[in-house]
């Protein structure tokens, strides 16, 4: 198998590139900036490059597009349009190369779970209702339709929830409070979680890329969301630390604007696609996901 991976450099992209690695495929990276590989499987090409000579990718099997500019910042009207243009830009790039290949591989491109709004009642599986009345609804939005429009090729919508892992994303941050003893739920904790575990996200991107009927939004969460609060006293229990210290939420407008309605606000997703196509969660339920997590974390520091 040959993939080409943009946004590689990014925790599920660093993730996914070794995956593919172990599984012994031609791994092609883009970004911006020239890179040099020590592995035979392994190649770094920048954007400009393949402008020029799309010859390194011929007979790729699948591009999976993760570019785009961090969400994890405070949304001024600045990082605003950055968020959203990075995206579009990416797309459009990608665009190019799948008209220039052929035959065109499949396009897994990532996009999120806050098309659906949100709400603390409802769940959402891929047929549902999209609400865009927000600014990451409408980012998602029109992140997907630049996507969509690509001709000629099959286009999976990757709608990513939380991703947990050690070693990048949200966790580290999560778990710092508990690893002090004071952790607690963030606002009123009943904001719903969607969350899967980095390896399980990993298995399924492949998942999409192999299964030639999996087309159009595949929704990348685990079975079973939780709420805040039942994310954070598994935590607890999992790590034997305490649960008494909540954090208003309040507190939390204050220290990130915006960017707090990640942690005060939510939906419940459910992975439809993936389970009717027969993907097997490794971790389905947040208890075996944070075991997981927290025993590696505590023997990654031995």
């Amino acid at each position: 198998m040959k993939v080409v991976i943009t946004g590689a450099s990014g925790f599920v992209g660093r993730h996914l590139t070794e995956y593919y690695l172990q599984q012994k495929a031609t791994v092609i990276t883009v970004s911006r900036q020239k890179r040099r590989s020590d592995q035979s499987l392994l190649r770094h090409m920048t954007w400009e490059e393949l402008e020029t000579n799309i010859k390194p990718l011929e007979g790729v099997d699948a591009i999976i597009n993760l570019a785009g500019e961090s969400i994890n910042q405070r949304w001024t009207n600045a990082a605003k349009e950055r968020i959203l243009q990075s995206r579009l830009d990416a797309v459009e790039r990608v665009r190019s190369l799948i008209e220039r290949l052929d035959p065109k591989p499949v396009l897994v491109n990532a996009s999120g779970v806050s098309i659906y709004g949100t709400s603390e009642t409802d769940s959402f599986s891929e047929e549902s209702e999209l609400r865009t009345d927000d600014f990451l609804a409408s980012v998602v939005d029109q992140w997907e339709a630049a996507a969509e429009q690509i001709p000629d090729t099959r286009v999976v919508l990757l709608r990513v929830g939380i991703v947990l892992g050690r070693d990048g994303g949200a966790f580290p941050k999560m778990k710092k409070p508990f690893e002090f003893g004071l952790g607690g739920r963030i606002g009123s904790g009943r904001q719903v979680l969607s969350w899967i575990h980095i390896d399980d996200i990993v298995r399924l991107i492949d998942f999409c890329v192999r299964n030639p009927e999996i087309e159009g939004p595949v929704n990348a969460t685990a079975p079973q969301a939780v709420t805040n609060d039942e994310f954070g006293r598994t935590l607890a229990k999992v790590m034997n630390k305490p649960y008494a210290f909540p954090v208003p939420a309040f507190v939390m407008k204050l220290l990130f604007g915006e960017l707090a309605a990640l942690l005060l606000e939510g939906q419940r997703v459910i992975p439809s696609v993936a389970l009717n196509r027969g993907f097997e969660f490794r971790f389905p339920i947040i208890k075996l996901a944070l075991e997981d997590l927290v025993k590696t974390g505590a023997l990654a520091k031995r």
